[in-house]
């Protein structure tokens, strides 16, 4: 070491006053305390459930979300405490034109909600085999729907050529059919020919009906998102470097596009649930969903509107039970996509 290297370390000029000039003092330096910090990777998705738990709106829709599933999955354990099941009919509360009885449809001690018209079924039970109805119609539904649209985007995105240009063609044919009036005029030439007729059947078969459905007339716009992800994502290099290593179109679609776009996937599934659960209870109003006597809640409000329209006593407060069930529903899927959506997208400020 040189010594003007050690006389740096061991002295240092004295600037105290009343000492001479260049007097050297003599200073033990101690090294600064060093706090090591220890640097954290996150992966995006780790980022993502890191936003989502600061966000208090999807704090407390996801509560409310967990709390209907736990109702309404937990409905036949209900139903065994409460004292009245899905299907029970109780024909003693309606009057001669099968009218509830009573104050608000029957409200009392033993039905808390009051009395379906019609059939007497429990209205506090059939909005709790409702709601379980309707949110595993439209979970299941949205998950084939994003499953198909993810995969048929994903190959045309990758493919490109005529193959991109037929399909993208295809969907724009898709999109240009009315939903409703297709629907309207499919669905009960099927019931007819396959299922029978608007008899009961089982509920399996009502839901899968509906699956079928939705299947067919909501893949587009997933495929769309998706197509032009992939698109972006295509002539990346760690692409390149699949190609180079012989990887077929398969594994590369399979194995290195799709988890690549999974973010705008989740986005799509989770505003996708709130439609699908709208658009059954639709169905359901009109007539061409989950028939008799299964509980749903499309069916409930189509009989408090003829209630209101017959001017039934009580007929309001059931549109507004079942109403209000939809629209809660719905709202709160909706505003939990929305939150995702935010703790998807790396430029938000949540």
């Amino acid at each position: 070491m040189s010594d003007v290297d050690q006389r740096s370390k061991t002295s240092h000029t004295s600037d105290v006053p009343g000492e001479s000039p260049g007097a050297l003092a003599v200073v033990d330096d101690e090294p600064a305390a060093e706090v090591d910090k220890e640097i954290v990777g996150r992966s995006p998705m780790q980022l993502a459930l890191l936003r989502l738990r600061r966000d208090r709106t999807a704090k407390v829709t996801g509560s409310l979300i967990i709390l209907l599933l736990v109702l309404s999955y937990g409905a036949p354990l209900w139903a065994k405490l409460y004292g009245y099941g899905a299907y029970d009919q109780n024909p003693d509360k309606l009057d001669g034109s099968a009218i509830p009885l009573g104050v608000l449809g029957g409200v009392s001690w033993e039905h808390w909600l009051g009395v379906v018209p019609g059939n007497g079924q429990d209205v506090f039970i059939t909005l709790l085999y409702g709601i379980r109805t309707s949110v595993s119609i439209a979970i299941v539904a949205a998950i084939v729907v994003v499953a198909i649209g993810a995969v048929v985007g994903a190959v045309a995105g990758y493919v490109g050529g005529w193959v991109d240009a037929l399909i993208s063609w295809f969907i724009d044919v898709m999109l240009s059919l009315p939903f409703l009036v297709v629907a309207l005029a499919i669905v009960p030439i099927i019931t007819n020919l396959v299922l029978g007729g608007h008899g009961a059947r089982p509920l399996w078969l009502s839901a899968t009906m509906l699956i079928v459905t939705f299947m067919t007339f909501f893949w587009m716009n997933t495929a769309r998102l998706v197509r032009g992800q992939v698109l972006s994502l295509r002539e990346r290099e760690f692409v390149e470097a699949a190609r180079a290593c012989g990887a077929g179109m398969g594994h590369i679609v399979f194995k290195q596009l799709l988890p690549n776009v999974w973010a705008p996937i989740l986005v799509s599934f989770s505003l996708l649930v709130p439609a699908l659960v709208s658009m059954a209870a639709y169905l359901a109003f009109l007539g061409i969903g989950v028939g008799e006597p299964h509980p749903d809640l499309g069916r409930l409000v189509a009989k408090a509107v003829n209630g209101v329209k017959a001017q039934q006593t009580g007929a309001w407060f059931l549109m507004m039970l079942s109403g209000g069930t939809i629209l809660m529903l719905v709202l709160t899927f909706n505003m939990f996509g929305d939150a995702v959506r935010d703790a998807l997208n790396p430029k938000s400020n949540k």
